[in-house]
């Protein structure tokens, strides 16, 4: 008996002390990038948006961001699949869903790609539910498929790729996800140059879903997780990738952006039309 209680002590003071340490170690290492005062704002950058990834729970709370923001006139969805939050926006007339299985071809699409100046890239999968092959097919050839598809329907600014490849990405890393999200960044940033085409990398920590998808024990987390900006709502990502679309002349193409940075810029967005 003396033992398991140890046990059970030891439990919750091991878990305490890991989430101090993360969170210490998120307060003093993130946090590169501080939005400018003052900054020109091309408010037409978001007037066009594509989310894809829309039906997962990164991708809601991003499609959300675009359904709220009076500065986007029309968002396109390309999914397998519809959801609660593309069926109310396809009613309100904002969003314009396409149903699609392949997503290494896109030539179905040249004319709305021709169109569309931001895109918010939040389609993937664990590392943990498939092979490394699949993996890569899904978060190697789909983002790459889809931008070079992009760019030839359309090579002048304002255009942003905005792609949650999380935190830990590498192209350097021990990890094989790690290692192809990193390619994946290095190689649309190449595509992009020489364009107008920006592309954004969000190693992003915990992303929380929108507040109606949540629940207490997620709140309970989330609350956990502020102090060291481990963890950001999505909807709140949304914003700072609308914001960062904005400041054309702020944020060079292939800027990484980490998780205390999407929090910095989500709380300058302003909207706008």
């Amino acid at each position: 008996m003396k033992y398991l209680f140890r046990a059970l002590l030891i439990i919750p003071l091991a878990f305490v002390a890991l989430l101090v340490g993360f969170n210490i170690w998120g307060a003093l290492t993130l946090g590169t990038l501080t939005p400018a005062a003052s900054t020109p704002r091309d408010m037409t950058a978001n007037r066009v948006v594509m989310v894809m990834g829309a039906t997962g729970s990164v991708g809601d709370g991003l499609l959300q961001a675009a359904i709220e923001a009076p500065e986007v006139e029309k968002i396109h969805v390309i999914t397998r699949r519809t959801s609660p939050r593309i069926d109310a926006g396809v009613a309100s007339g904002k969003v314009h869903m396409h149903l699609h299985t392949d997503f290494t071809d896109y030539s179905a699409f040249s004319d709305i790609l021709g169109e569309v100046n931001t895109v918010l890239w939040a389609l993937g999968t664990s590392s943990l539910q498939v092979d490394d092959a699949t993996y890569t097919w899904i978060h190697v050839d789909f983002p790459l498929a889809f931008v070079k598809a992009w760019l030839a329907a359309r090579n002048h600014g304002p255009m942003a790729f905005h792609n949650v490849t999380g935190m830990g990405t590498n192209p350097d890393g021990e990890q094989y996800w790690a290692r192809e999200k990193g390619r994946a960044e290095d190689t649309i940033t190449s595509l992009a140059r020489g364009t107008g085409l920006r592309n954004f990398s969000y190693r992003s920590g915990w992303i929380s879903p929108p507040a109606d998808r949540s629940n207490p024990v997620i709140e309970f987390f989330v609350a956990l997780l502020t102090p060291g900006h481990l963890v950001i709502p999505g909807p709140e990502l949304g914003r700072a990738m609308l914001e960062i679309s904005v400041r054309t002349q702020e944020l060079p193409n292939g800027t990484v952006i980490d998780n205390a940075d999407s929090i910095a810029y989500a709380k300058v967005y302003r909207p706008g039309s």
